[in-house]
């Protein structure tokens, strides 16, 4: 069989959809952005039918642009953003409420009074996760509360939850599958990593139903096959992971202690820790890095809400810039004698803060800013919160030294910001040659488990470095700008 294998990558802002021949190399790209809804502040919303229809689309446009068919695809995977939930009627297929996408903050009040009745610890040791509104299980609990008739329905059966994965997975195989995998499961606050399953005691915590939840399947399990009706041929949907997970998949972060950071919407670093579950002391989060023909990984994670939509804020929001790649040359021209300092923290900070109440905030600022210091401020931001996450993975585990940090992500394309975030974080950092690398490995998932790809040292062989950017600032304007940054934030969480 060829080794076509086709990924879908359903992100926050946009979804993609590329095929990759067996050369790992893209022969077919659609991608589609669709609306962000903001109902109340620091409430964030998707329409699930614009993400189903952005999915369709973007498939039936990189089969064309490829020159392909659905019968030419050997597996197709699956990687998406993560946390965000989808509550649905089993028997109409529709969604019983907008979904509530992984930023939203609205049930901060109901994660600080879980927090006062002692439950974080179970939720860490279970979990390895912190209670906040970032993960499922407080949006779910925040569902069943509050749509008419859905706490009735979901406890006779008739509601199925998940994640984006399992939604489209729900679509695209006719209603036949509802199944999500450990990856995503990892972060729904509803799943113990140890022994990898639903937790009792968790569900009766948000008092969730366990007729909503789907069944949990290794990354690389069989997820049965789209329908026919859909792209003209049924295809094989033979891997998922969430978007984070696949990344590290992709990137070919298969041994303890290699990292990525994946900078998108977000920025996301993940540490392989291999079998070992680290328990962080630094507010960091315990995860399933992946779980493939039944032997879990595990990793340390960073995760940092704001990254590219500190970008798109200046483009959409102030309107300082056309296009996002105009704020590295804009950087690279700021008044380096101005200490501009930008916390976006637009919907609160993630780690190692966990701080659901802190606001945005730019220090700093003279008569003499401009457009400039505020490009700066933005892309220096990404690279600060990058060297607070990999300052804790250090501590929390000492064999993370003299690590190397692979990147991917749509910032990755601006040599200035690379450059600015080796010279902070004081070490190496790798732009690989593929930049999709989260729609790589979903592809890599599904096509080894297909047998058309190499197995994973094969594929760690085939990685290839476009560029190495090494640190190249003096060691006090380091530590001066690092500082500057810890008072900017104590500043913006006081």
């Amino acid at each position: 069989m060829p080794g076509y294998v086709l990924a879908i990558d359903q992100g926050t802002t946009s979804t993609r959809a590329i095929v990759f021949d067996d050369g790992f190399r893209v022969v077919g790209l659609g991608q589609q952005e669709f609306r962000q809804q903001f109902p109340q502040s620091g409430w964030v919303e998707h329409d699930p039918e614009d993400i189903w229809r952005t999915v369709m689309e973007t498939v039936r446009t990189a089969l064309a642009n490829a020159g392909l068919s659905a019968g030419d695809i050997a597996a197709l995977g699956i990687t998406n953003q993560r946390e965000t939930t989808v509550v649905w009627d089993r028997e109409t297929g529709k969604a019983i409420h907008n979904a509530i996408v992984w930023q939203d903050r609205r049930s901060a009040e109901f994660c600080r009074r879980l927090e006062a009745d002692g439950a974080g610890a179970m939720v860490a040791e279970k979990t390895g996760l912190l209670i906040d509104p970032y993960f499922s299980g407080t949006k779910l609990a925040w569902l069943l509360a509050t749509v008419e008739g859905a706490r009735a329905k979901a406890e006779t059966g008739r509601l199925a939850f998940g994640t984006i994965d399992t939604f489209l997975l729900w679509r695209l195989t006719g209603g036949r599958v509802h199944a999500t995998d450990a990856s995503n499961a990892a972060r729904t606050m509803m799943f113990d990593i140890a022994t990898n399953e639903w937790d009792t005691d968790l569900l009766r915590l948000l008092d969730i139903p366990a007729a909503l939840l789907p069944e949990v399947r290794d990354c690389d399990a069989d997820f049965g096959r789209t329908e026919p009706s859909l792209f003209g041929a049924a295809i094989p949907i033979l891997g998922m992971a969430g978007d984070q997970h696949a990344a590290t998949l992709g990137q070919a972060c298969f041994e303890p202690g290699m990292l990525k950071s994946t900078y998108g919407t977000g920025c996301f670093a993940v540490l392989n820790t291999g079998s070992d579950r680290v328990a962080s002391k630094n507010r960091l989060l315990t995860t399933v890095a992946y779980r493939l023909a039944g032997k879990t990984t595990y990793a340390l994670e960073g995760s940092i809400f704001v990254a590219g939509a500190a970008v798109q804020w200046l483009r959409d929001g102030l309107g300082l810039v056309s296009r996002a790649e105009e704020t590295g040359p804009l950087a690279d021209a700021a008044d380096e004698a101005q200490a501009v300092y930008m916390v976006p923290a637009f919907t609160g900070l993630g780690a190692p803060w966990w701080d659901a109440g802190a606001r945005g905030a730019i220090y700093g600022l003279t008569r003499r800013t401009g457009p400039k210091e505020f490009a700066r401020a933005a892309l220096e931001a990404v690279c600060f919160q990058t060297a607070d996450l990999l300052g804790a993975m250090k501590r929390d585990w000492p064999a993370a030294t003299d690590t190397v940090l692979r990147v991917d992500g749509g910032m990755v394309a601006s040599d200035w910001t690379m450059q600015r975030l080796a010279d902070l974080l004081d070490a190496p950092v790798d732009r690989p040659v593929v930049l999709e690398t989260t729609a790589l490995g979903a592809a890599w998932i599904a096509g080894q488990k297909a047998g058309v790809w190499p197995d994973m040292a094969g594929f760690a062989a085939a990685w290839r470095l476009q560029r190495r950017f090494t640190p190249d600032m003096d060691e006090a304007t380091r530590e001066q700008k690092l500082a500057g940054w810890a008072d900017a934030v104590r500043r913006t969480r006081g």
